[in-house]
């Protein structure tokens, strides 16, 4: 005879174990008095602080930017490139003996 497993034991089982969970989980929590904060005039202050700065931007320092950025960009391809060239002639080589 082979035993069975009744599922449905299982899941009573993990529900009342689930509800008890949920049951003490507030007692660690619950406060009688809620606290005020003493500092009220930081509850004032608006949350952004940020003042708004003209919309004007200088465009030399936009070009300088990107000259940087262009520069950055090309010294890469430019290492690329002649690593692929030299990668391409020392195959060459090794193929030509």
């Amino acid at each position: 005879m082979r035993p069975t497993l009744d599922f449905s034991i299982i899941e009573q089982n993990k529900l009342s174990c689930f509800n008890l969970i949920m049951e003490n989980k507030g007692f660690a929590d619950n406060q009688i008095s809620i606290e005020t904060p003493n500092d009220v005039s930081l509850a004032e202050k608006p949350l952004k602080t940020n003042q708004i700065k003209s919309g004007r931007v200088d465009i030399n320092v936009l070009k300088s930017k990107l000259q940087e950025t262009e520069s950055k960009e090309f010294k890469k391809n430019l290492f690329v490139l002649s690593s692929l060239v030299l990668g391409l002639g020392i195959l060459g080589i090794y193929l030509s003996f």
